[in-house]
């Protein structure tokens, strides 16, 4: 990492000095008391992977059920390339941003096609994977396989910017800095151990005097504005839902899981103008979550072959 000041003129103090040791002896110190109950810690590579997937964009509350329920029935990458991609998006109901079953389905079938049928243990050839960004890949890598990566999310974003530099944190800095603090003999633990402490204690809102960092953060030593504000890795509060176009794709993709539909149709059921629902619709065909036959919309694999099928409009 370079030596040039953060945002508040503060520069970060150079790997193995006092003040690193300090903040990683207090993390791995309290593994324990701020671990939360996952049923994917310690599965096997797949279930893992299943579980970095969802938990993208949804939070651990509702995707633990919906893991449970999708790894019986795809146990294995192959059981996952052989189904169809309309099963998947029926079973992933509820998740949200569908998108990420569309690259979970390709992702297995790359698994099988070129890893045999296992998923890839390098960062470098998880990134090949459809749908694999930064974090998903080093997640994958530390928590499957023991890789000694570091993790970057918006939880280890916070206590990064918090407790380490109490400054934002350009991006290239704060994967720089994942990768130095990472424990090098048990990077999961050290990585599910930020996740935790971010997750529960260093939130948007965060609870500093019940935080097992109070003691080793610079934010609450030195104070100044909260730097995780606007620092690398740590996410935007979202659109307002109600009303928005997520909504309306949606509600499409409810309606279409259910039956065949038109356009009218589609419209609809997501309360929208025959014009808007056209260029929806469009949208979600790009997305790979829809195909049109003539003018009837399906999930990818229900689209008929040779005998037609009844249609809702």
């Amino acid at each position: 990492m370079s030596s040039r000041p953060f945002a508040n003129g503060h520069i970060l103090t150079p790997p193995g000095t006092k003040e690193f040791d300090a903040f990683r002896r207090r993390v791995l110190a309290s593994r324990q008391r701020v671990a939360r109950d996952l049923p994917w810690t310690g599965s096997s590579p797949w279930a893992i992977y299943l579980s970095e997937v969802m938990l993208q964009q949804t939070s651990v509350a509702r995707a633990r059920e919906q893991w449970r329920i999708l790894l019986h029935r795809y146990p294995t990458p192959g059981d996952l390339a052989a189904s169809s991609l309309a099963e998947l998006l029926r079973a992933w109901a509820g998740l949200g941003y569908p998108r990420r079953a569309v690259a979970l389905h390709q992702a297995a079938q790359r698994m099988v096609a070129v890893h045999g049928g296992d998923v890839p243990s390098t960062v470098e050839e998880l990134l090949d994977l459809p749908g694999v960004g930064p974090y998903t890949a080093n997640a994958v890598a530390s928590f499957a396989f023991g890789a000694p990566v570091g993790v970057l999310d918006t939880n280890v974003g916070r206590v990064f910017a918090r407790a380490v530099v109490n400054a934002p944190l350009r991006t290239a800095d704060a994967w720089a800095l994942a990768h130095q603090l990472v424990s090098r003999r048990s990077s999961a633990s050290w990585n599910q151990a930020l996740l935790d402490i971010g997750a529960q204690y260093c939130r948007p809102q965060p609870t500093c005097t019940e935080c097992v960092l109070v003691s080793v953060c610079r934010w609450q030593r030195e104070g100044g504005e909260d730097p995780a504000v606007s620092s690398a890795g740590v996410s935007r509060p979202q659109a307002l839902f109600a009303g928005s176009r997520r909504q309306a794709r949606g509600r499409m993709m409810r309606a279409v899981e259910e039956a065949p539909r038109s356009l009218a149709a589609l419209a609809e059921a997501a309360e929208v103008t025959l014009d808007s629902a056209r260029d929806i619709v469009e949208s979600l065909r790009r997305d790979g979550l829809v195909v049109q036959r003539r003018q009837t919309y399906y999930l990818p694999g229900d689209e008929p072959r040779k005998s037609a099928i009844r249609v809702l409009t």
